[in-house]
């Protein structure tokens, strides 16, 4: 096998490799037949969502540039990463099911048998420059090798946070197979995984593997990888279905109303792993707030308590004003108000949500103080099918 190549693109220079490649030939064809794809782009559920309005842009870069906030953005003391081992992993759960949070949005799960790796980022920057790029707050709990033999790698969307080139090369050289959204498949071929390791899937196309049945589903976000942004490849979220239990990654979504139709088709979960991190009143419909994932696992599970939340993409890389553990503080919060379990595990702490769930808020040992001002205008017990109102983070800190 050959690593993969920047490729010549004339006067315009060389390409790097972690951009990866654009869909072609029937690749394409089949991206142009989604009933997702119109005007020459893939179309999120309930219109296009707002990353940075322009006009903003100043204002978004005072924000992040502030003295007074910075301090906040990152941890005051060393990351408690829990020490896991080989030998954690490679006992099967009591419960048939075990998740361990690699932090940011890498979920190794062990269901029914089968070992499913969601969105492995094992890489020191989430970039493709090794020399510019967002830090690791903490590092990776243990060796990419040390997780032992993977049934299947999950991939939610393209972004460098969630489809790390190194990992990938690493995980090419294994027997591992690969369920992508439509169009990343490209990336992962011209980095070197062979074709017949890939599924690659529509929003609601399923694929099985071993036991296991692998759904994509919707997502609200948008994709892309290199200075020209094409659109050409798909986001998703994931359910995942074994013989006994339920699982569902998030991967990186705004909050929508079709999390209602998701838990009704493939719910209720015995976990779900939904993104919590990253938000910001400057792009409202990508990234959801606390109160909004929390919102997403009730309408997931039918509106009702039900499962245990996985709080994740938080925690281990600085991607927006907000302080590093406010994500993890207001879901917390949130989770007592509504009685629901909110797992809350040190980076690389294996649990099952079957059993003792983690709670401690390990984070506030390298935080400064957080203000609980998490809560918006309607309370997270509003019926189901409202959208809980945007948090005003102005002057929360």
């Amino acid at each position: 096998m050959t690593g993969p190549r920047s490729q010549s693109s004339g006067l315009r220079g060389l390409r790097p490799a972690a951009f990866g490649a654009d869909p072609g030939g029937e690749r394409m064809a089949r991206i142009r037949r989604s009933p997702h794809f119109k005007d020459g782009v893939f179309q999120n559920p309930g219109g296009t969502a707002r990353t940075v309005p322009s006009g903003s842009r100043r204002d978004l870069a005072k924000v992040f540039l502030d003295k007074q906030q910075r301090p906040l953005r990152a941890p005051s003391g060393t990351v408690p990463v829990h020490a896991t081992t080989y030998a954690d992993l490679a006992r099967p759960p009591a419960t048939g099911l075990r998740l361990t949070w690699m932090g940011h949005s890498s979920v190794l799960a062990e269901i029914d048998g089968h070992r499913v790796l969601f969105d492995p980022v094992w890489g020191e920057r989430c970039s493709p420059f090794p020399f510019v790029g967002p830090w690791r707050l903490h590092p990776v709990p243990l060796p990419l090798a040390a997780l032992g033999p993977v049934d299947v790698v999950v991939i939610s969307h393209d972004h460098y946070d969630h489809l790390d080139m190194p990992t990938i090369l690493a995980l090419a050289g294994t027997d591992t197979l690969f369920a992508v959204p439509l169009g990343v498949g490209a990336h992962l071929e011209h980095w070197g995984v062979a074709a017949e390791r890939l599924s690659e899937l529509d929003w609601h196309e399923s694929t099985r593997v071993g036991g296991l049945t692998l759904t994509a589903t919707p997502a609200r976000h948008f994709c892309g990888r290199g200075l020209r942004n094409t659109q050409h490849t798909l986001w998703a979220s994931w359910a995942v279905a074994g013989k006994e239990h339920r699982i569902y990654h998030s991967g990186d979504t705004g909050y929508f109303e079709g999390f209602k139709d998701i838990g009704a088709a493939h719910g209720p979960f015995d976990a779900t792993m939904i993104q919590i991190g990253a938000y910001s009143p400057f792009w409202p419909d990508i990234h959801m707030t606390p109160e909004e994932g929390l919102r997403a696992h009730l309408d997931l599970q039918g509106g009702a308590p039900h499962g245990v939340l996985l709080p994740i993409h938080w925690g281990t890389f600085n991607l927006a004003p907000h302080a590093w553990a406010e994500p993890g503080e207001w879901t917390k919060d949130a989770g007592d108000e509504a009685g629901q379990p909110v797992a809350l595990p040190r980076p690389g702490e294996p649990f099952e949500p079957g059993g003792k769930v983690p709670g401690e808020p390990w984070w506030r040992t390298v935080s400064r103080p957080i203000a609980h001002h998490w809560r918006a205008a309607r309370p997270v017990e509003a019926p189901a099918g409202e959208r809980p109102a945007d948090l005003d983070l102005a002057g929360d800190r």
